[in-house]
């Protein structure tokens, strides 16, 4: 089993942009963590957008997937919470 680490770009919207306060984070994980673990990891981080964990959507390249779906280095990952009309 491979202990290497991977690093992606996260790009945040809405809630998680203003969480975060920031518009794009570069982040590690271990090899074969799910996208999901992004999501956990701003969740650890920020509590107040535990609300958002099951309703967000994941992209990864411009591509929706689902939250299972493994990342791979140098991937740029998209947390979309829902986005209110207006």
């Amino acid at each position: 089993m491979s202990n290497s680490a991977i690093t992606i770009t996260v790009k945040l919207f809405a809630a998680y942009q203003e969480a975060c306060g920031k518009s794009e984070l570069v982040l590690e994980f271990p090899d074969e963590t799910p996208v999901s673990a992004v999501c956990d990891r701003l969740i650890a981080e920020h509590p107040e957008l535990s609300k958002w964990r099951d309703v967000t959507r994941y992209g990864i390249n411009l591509i929706f997937v689902k939250p299972d779906t493994i990342l791979q280095n140098g991937d740029e990952v998209v947390l979309i919470p829902p986005v209110s009309g207006g």
